[in-house]
């Protein structure tokens, strides 16, 4: 056997339009909506549905500007590589970077939350150790193969697809025939307006929402990290793309409607998941049981993206010289094992930290909002070498079998947005607490940036490379 068969130069094509549409659809289905929908309805009222499918909106047409780029040079194994090509080595390093330490942060939160999860079941289980079981599996599992991934992650998405539409279904079912529950309300469209209106908290309610439902879109832009292991991504890619306007209609904007329609908006409590609630009354003893299922695989489905995710940023940055060379080898499985377990060891490590801090709940917010502000500076980096693709490769964006809607005058308007929900996270004090801890990481980048750049010369980009 040669030393290439042994050990793979480059990535390969092992995920199939199956695997892709359900890792898209996974990424836009955070555990959020879950646990998190109780709190953002009890803020907003009804008009959280608006809230939702604003930044549902805004968010495709950020995938769509990335579907164009990854599109326009098959050589991009991701956002890093386009980020530095049109953007300049610094996109590269700081969008790479910033990336794996995004997943880092949510992951912690998840396996967190899988320990907390897994108590309802065993409530003297010490946290730590079904942490430690939840990561040595995913880790296990990511090492063997990419197609692997793929397939967890299938699964995971489709038990959260299936409790969705079940809540859906039950929900319409409870209208039709009327529901009265035993505190006398009856199940009615007319809940969404008659108590206080649309909009019952007024405007401060309905900006208060965006800062907790941007949260439950992180991961959507998942789908552009799995590119370079995507077979046919021509035909594939546009595909999880264009059917993200349908999931968030059918998974957030109709569950929400189905809440709010069985359940009048001030009656769902900010501490309870809405989707248990809806099951107890619709008369379904174990539905606590399984709604902490759905949350639990929701959360572990997250956690491997997550570890896959930043293995594959790891490697594309080792690539471009951004990361230290082992973190650009290949396992036998064509599975970058070093940045998988690199990213698993930070993981557990930021895991254990969190476990010291008293106030948990204080805890999730910081990291959360954290995460979504980094996540935020992904998305915007996409818009902007969007722009820079229009100016620099005019012939290639003519070419482009899938161009993105509205163009360049579309992406101002995301990046307008992604400023006006960083204003929105000023307005609350643990909120405002995570936003001025964010620029420490970029401090702390742009030194690491500066001393990369002192002490070697940057690599010449993989998809440059003959």
């Amino acid at each position: 056997m040669t030393a290439s068969t042994e050990q793979p130069d480059h990535l390969r094509r092992s995920l199939s339009n199956r695997h892709l549409q359900l890792i898209a659809i996974g990424g836009a289905i955070g555990t959020g909506l879950f646990m998190g929908s109780g709190k953002t309805i009890s803020l907003a009222g009804p008009s959280i549905l608006l809230v939702y499918l604003v930044i549902g909106i805004m968010l495709f047409f950020v995938m769509r500007a990335m579907g164009e780029l990854l599109l326009s040079n098959l050589e991009y194994k991701s956002f890093i590589d386009f980020s530095t090509d049109l953007l300049g080595p610094w996109a590269g390093f700081f969008c790479g970077w910033t990336y794996w330490f995004c997943w880092i942060v949510t992951a912690i939160a998840d396996v967190i939350a899988i320990a907390s999860y897994a108590q309802f079941w065993l409530p003297g289980l010490a946290p730590w150790i079904p942490a430690l079981l939840c990561v040595a599996i995913l880790l296990a599992l990511n090492l063997t193969a990419v197609k692997l991934f793929g397939e967890l992650e299938f699964w995971f998405a489709l038990i959260k697809i299936v409790a969705i539409i079940a809540l859906i279904v039950v929900g319409f079912g409870m209208i039709a025939w009327g529901f009265t529950s035993p505190a006398g309300h009856t199940a009615s469209l007319a809940n969404l307006w008659s108590d206080g209106g649309f909009f019952p908290t007024g405007w401060g309610g309905f900006f208060a929402g965006f800062q907790i439902a941007v949260f439950a879109f992180v991961g959507i832009e998942l789908v552009g990290t799995t590119a370079a292991e995507t077979a046919d991504p021509e035909r594939n890619l546009p595909k999880a793309i264009n059917s993200i306007p349908v999931r968030i209609i059918l998974f957030y904007v109709l569950a929400l409607v189905v809440i709010m329609t069985v359940t009048p908006w001030r009656l769902v409590q900010a501490d309870k998941s809405p989707f248990v609630e809806l099951f107890v009354l619709a008369g379904i003893p174990a539905a606590a049981s399984l709604i902490n299922f759905v949350v639990l695989t929701s959360a572990m489905s997250s956690s491997n993206s997550g570890i896959f995710s930043t293995s594959r940023m790891l490697y594309g940055l080792a690539q471009e010289g951004h990361a230290p060379d082992g973190f650009g080898r290949l396992s036998r499985a064509a599975v970058p094992a070093r940045g998988l377990l690199f990213s698993c060891a930070c993981l557990l490590v930021g895991a254990m930290l969190v476990y010291v801090i008293p106030n948990l709940v204080t805890a999730f917010t910081l990291v959360t909002t954290l995460s979504a502000v980094l996540f935020m500076f992904i998305w915007s980096l996409i818009l902007c070498a969007y722009i820079a693709y229009r100016r620099k490769r005019p012939e290639l964006h003519a070419r482009s079998i899938y161009k993105m809607p509205g163009g360049v005058a579309m992406c101002v308007a995301c990046l307008a947005f992604f400023a006006f929900v960083i204003v929105l996270l000023t307005l609350q004090p643990d909120t405002l607490k995570a936003l001025l801890a964010s620029p420490v990481w970029f401090v702390l980048l742009a030194i690491g940036y500066w001393l990369k750049g002192r002490r070697s010369r940057p690599a010449q980009p993989a998809f440059e490379k003959e």
